[in-house]
């Protein structure tokens, strides 16, 4: 299978070639793979910033430990969950979906407060940390769809919050940064993209439960 020779070939790339940029049709091509992600009752309760400016960039390596990737990449994504859920979310995603699905809204208004009844149960701690995760299955669309296209990435979690949402403001957006994905092509030099890559064994990693 190709995406398997996709995984392989790919790897967190540790030095990116600045001079080069993923063209106009990539990125729209990555944001649709973002898009076109899973997510927990299809809500998307979260937003991607995309950073190709470089002065911008710039600004934010020292917020992100002073890594090479995030001035040298062609775009970076930072991913950022909601910071609090709101019944209207789910309000807003009942009303995209009956509208662009041409029903009525009362078809998929039960659903809607099943919705509501199951995220009230989480506590408040509980209910932060399942918003947090939300990002991360588009993260994964994001790299695969790198991937197949020979574009490099490099997801990073080495930053600190705080210091994000306060350079974009995010916390008057109801927005939290919980990880990045730095793009682009990688360096000649990067001496990463030589290593073997290493997994755990097959028997390791899975366990067959059942006949």
């Amino acid at each position: 299978m190709q995406v398997l020779n996709n995984l392989k070939w790919r790897y967190a790339t540790k030095k990116f070639d600045a001079d080069k940029k993923i063209n106009d049709e990539q990125l729209s091509c990555l944001k649709e793979a973002i898009r076109l992600s899973p997510s927990s009752y299809g809500l998307q309760l979260y937003k991607v910033l995309i950073i190709s400016d470089l002065e911008i960039k710039k600004q934010l390596q020292p917020l992100c430990w002073q890594q090479s990737q995030i001035t040298d990449c062609s775009h970076l994504f930072i991913f950022c969950s909601y910071k609090n859920y709101n019944d209207n979310d789910v309000d807003e995603y009942i009303k995209l979906v009956t509208t662009e699905q041409g029903l009525e809204y009362t078809t998929l208004e039960g659903y809607g407060s099943f919705i509501k009844g199951k995220v009230s149960e989480k506590t408040p701690t509980e209910q932060t940390a399942w918003l947090e995760r939300q990002p991360y299955l588009a993260v994964s669309n994001l790299i695969m769809a790198c991937a197949e296209q020979q574009i490099d990435t490099c997801p990073m979690e080495g930053f600190t919050p705080e210091d994000i949402n306060r350079f974009f403001q995010l916390d008057n957006k109801n927005l939290n940064a919980v990880v990045m994905v730095a793009v682009g092509y990688r360096s000649e030099d990067d001496t990463a993209q030589h290593r073997k890559k290493v997994r755990k064994a097959e028997n390791d990693l899975f366990e067959i439960v059942g006949s």
